[in-house]
């Protein structure tokens, strides 16, 4: 797993940065890691399948491989307890992190996060449709101009979405030529998409999350997400807090860095956490009324 890392001898958290789906460390979350290198030590890897990670064509594209292959990543580097941010469908990853490896978890930060709800827009929900495999084998055929206007006909389903979303999806069906990419894309898509939506909700299961401090970053023009997600999610987790970016899509990190890298610090400085008490997760299990979380 490849990975960028900045802030290793800044003395600050440990903070780890997940991109969503189809897109990598580097173009997702560069402009906000530039700002942050003074206060965190960040860890911002390539997701198994994306920018410059192995894509293996018969690898484990689950949430639970993904939130493995992240417990290794952070066993390798030496880290102790780490702040996991998620954007997107890495948003689902760190959820799904957080779940499995509690011990692990300092905190979490969801940006324009997966998995809160069903609706999605109908770009990804067609891309949960059968036959998605084959029209992804057409795009190394075509030509930069094709993509280009394939990316513009797509956007046109996206009404009022910012720039930056155009140019996160132009460079999605641009990684799409690598036939490695394209694998991992549908491998992951069938796990977490269909026809209706995304078929994982972790809404169930924020009630886990009772102890852990959890920031919530949406942005109000987002055309992918329902920010109504995350300020579902916010109302679930009664200590949580949220912030919503007005001018923002569904990039609001890289739309607005100097903001979004205001908050994280803000957060990672104002937020108290405490080790992981398996006998108080052991009590949630068994009733979930008890952490005060809606389920």
């Amino acid at each position: 797993m490849t990975y960028l890392e900045t802030g290793e001898h800044s003395g600050g958290p440990a903070v780890v940065f997940l991109h969503g789906l189809a897109s990598s460390s580097s173009s997702t979350w560069l402009p906000a890691l530039e700002l942050l290198g003074h206060d965190v030590h960040a860890v911002a890897p390539d997701l198994l399948g994306h920018g410059e990670s192995a894509k293996p064509c018969s690898g484990d594209y689950s949430l639970g491989a993904y939130a493995t292959g992240l417990r290794d990543l952070i066993v390798a580097l030496g880290l102790d307890r780490v702040t996991v941010v998620g954007h997107s469908f890495g948003g689902g990853v760190a959820m799904q992190f957080a779940y499995q490896f509690s011990e692990l978890t300092e905190r979490l930060v969801l940006v324009a996060s997966g998995g809160l709800g069903r609706e999605v827009s109908h770009v990804l929900r067609a891309a949960g449709l059968p036959g998605t495999a084959l029209v992804l084998r057409t795009l190394p055929a075509m030509t930069p101009s094709w993509l280009r206007r394939l990316t513009h006909t797509i956007v046109r389903l996206l009404p009022g979405g910012p720039a930056a979303d155009v140019e996160e999806l132009g460079r999605a069906w641009v990684s799409f030529t690598d036939s490695g990419a394209r694998g991992a894309f549908v491998q992951t898509v069938r796990s977490t998409l269909d026809g209706s939506g995304q078929r994982l909700d972790g809404t169930g299961r924020l009630y886990l999350l009772a102890d852990t401090p959890v920031l919530l970053v949406a942005g109000a023009r987002d055309a992918v997400i329902p920010v109504a997600h995350s300020e579902a999610a916010h109302q679930l987790l009664p200590g949580s807090r949220l912030q919503i970016f007005d001018r923002a899509g569904h990039f609001p990190h890289s739309e607005q860095p100097g903001r979004f890298a205001d908050v994280l610090v803000t957060f990672l400085a104002t937020s108290s956490t405490q080790r992981a008490d398996r006998t108080a997760l052991r009590r949630r299990l068994l009733d979930p009324s008890t952490s005060g979380c809606g389920r």
